[in-house]
């Protein structure tokens, strides 16, 4: 696949709306929502693209009705499930990844172990937010409340059915992390007492091949829930997480050194492809290699938005995310070391300095501070290059100050994360000429 992207953008009616120091701030167009995968828009591919798209959705919907009812398997008919799993903000608290080995031989370590693979959908994956320490019970749902907001047209992120929902998802760090820490555990048990963890392990693995996209990528969520949840998913650090945990799989360190010889095989092609797929969703502009966005078009690879106020733009932290990524391949081939130096020229063009996002009597704004930065806006629009902010009722503004109190304070609008990855671009570019 071409790495050239062809975007379009929609031209809306340009409004006004009064800054935070009184000035005035435009709303550039609304935000309108992503697509997800259908049969009707594989119907589109080219005859000889088509056969694998639907052998995914199909596979996906079989999958979706699999895991339902398993479920409801758990449980006599007519009995009622037990309440679902309480949210809670994160749950790789309680899978603690840098812990001495002896700690995962523990009893507390294999206790997680055990409520971990209680959580484990069919499917092989795991949901989000949860506490990992308790053990799911009978019946009992795979997801939390959190996300069962009422359906609502008004809002991109009202699932398809509000009680079952990231029933299996990279969101938040889910999934990979689960599997590493089975892994760990399973490393400290290479008796049958660790049979089960490294079973889950496996079954996790199947998930992650699974759930990959024809062309490398992966969605949010597996079996596929539609809307932004279906584009290739560069937030969070989804698809680099996936194929990194898959990287070590096929390369059989960091404890999965149990996985079958063809499921190490299939784990270092599926690798391959992710790392495909990202080099083709890079923005370019013109010859110009830039950043990558928050997520893409599964078939097409165009930007996409997400929630309502998540536009279609160059997201300098995912940006981060794919550029480390990246740069930890080994004998990195051309296009690889292109697409590192293309990102980090843009990373470097777009940084301000003597600027601060930070929390005043109005709530968090960005205000002049000498001395400060570097920083970076989270998103830049597609065309002009720069800095975009959205809001809930998906207006798109140039200036985040001119957007509403609870939006400014809800999300890092202004980050200095992108910085990592220029400091790691200095000791790979000295490796890499």
């Amino acid at each position: 696949m071409k790495h050239a992207l062809a975007f379009s953008l929609l031209a809306l009616a340009v409004a006004a709306a009064p800054g935070a120091d009184g000035a005035h701030a435009e709303v550039l167009r609304m935000n309108t929502p992503a697509l997800g995968l259908t049969f009707d828009r594989i119907g589109a591919l080219p005859d000889d693209e088509r056969p694998a798209w639907q052998a995914y959705l199909e596979r996906s919907q079989a999958q979706m009705k699999a895991d339902r009812a398993a479920l409801a398997a758990e449980l006599p008919a007519g009995a009622t499930p037990p309440p679902p799993p309480l949210a809670i903000r994160g749950n790789s608290s309680h899978m603690p990844l840098d812990r001495p080995a002896e700690w995962y031989a523990g009893a507390e370590a294999r206790a997680v172990a055990d409520a971990v693979v209680s959580f484990q959908t069919p499917a092989g994956g795991w949901s989000k937010n949860q506490d990992r320490s308790i053990v799911r019970l009978p019946g009992q749902r795979f997801s939390n409340d959190a996300e069962t907001m009422e359906q609502n047209p008004a809002n991109f992120d009202a699932p398809a059915d509000r009680f079952w929902t990231f029933v299996g998802t990279l969101d938040n760090d889910s999934t990979w992390t689960e599997m590493r820490y089975l892994a760990k555990v399973a490393a400290q048990a290479p008796g049958p007492e660790g049979d089960a963890w490294r079973a889950s392990v496996i079954r996790g693995v199947h998930y992650l091949l699974n759930a990959q996209y024809p062309n490398g990528g992966w969605p949010q969520n597996w079996p596929l829930e539609g809307g932004f949840h279906d584009s290739i998913t560069f937030n969070d650090n989804a698809v680099a997480n996936a194929a990194m945990v898959l990287r070590d799989v096929a390369q059989g360190t960091e404890g999965f050194d149990f996985v079958p010889a063809d499921l190490e095989a299939r784990a270092a092609e599926a690798v391959k492809k992710a790392i495909d797929v990202t080099l083709a969703a890079q923005v370019r502009k013109g010859d110009q290699l830039q950043g990558w966005p928050q997520q893409v078009e599964p078939m097409r690879l165009v930007p996409t938005s997400a929630r309502n106020y998540e536009p279609r733009s160059i997201a300098s932290g995912e940006t981060t995310d794919v550029l480390e990524f990246l740069m930890a391949e080994p004998n990195p081939s051309p296009e690889v070391k292109a697409a590192i130096r293309g990102a980090v020229a843009w990373l470097e063009s777009v940084r301000v300095y003597d600027k601060s996002f930070e929390m005043t009597d109005d709530g968090r704004k960005l205000i002049d501070k000498p001395g400060a930065g570097p920083i970076w806006s989270r998103n830049y629009d597609l065309v002009t290059g720069q800095p975009i902010f959205g809001d809930k009722d998906q207006t798109i503004h140039d200036d985040v100050n001119g957007i509403s109190i609870g939006r400014r304070n809800g999300y890092s609008w202004w980050i200095g994360s992108p910085q990592r990855a220029l400091d790691a671009y200095a000791a790979w570019a000295a490796a890499n000429p």
